[in-house]
């Protein structure tokens, strides 16, 4: 049981460095533009998500609220 401790602790450390990339990359995108090829694109990708969450009505929003209360779980549980 310990290895799947690990691994959750891992997954979770993944998952914690990649919100934070959005995050940079959201803000990089904000003040620079199309300028930083490495971010660019992603406040895009996230209005695309965020249409397409909108667009499917009340699967949508149960969708959305899955994706929050997962967060908020791992949040209190870190």
């Amino acid at each position: 049981m310990q290895f799947f401790t690990e691994i959750k602790k891992w997954l979770g450390e993944i998952t914690e460095i990649a919100l934070l990339l959005i995050a940079l990359g959201v803000a990089a995108e904000i003040l620079f533009g199309d300028k930083v090829s490495f971010f660019s694109g992603i406040v895009n990708n996230i209005t695309v998500i965020i249409g397409s969450l909108g667009d499917k009505g009340l699967v949508g929003l149960v969708a959305l609220a899955i994706i929050v209360f997962l967060f908020y779980r791992k949040r209190a549980t870190a």
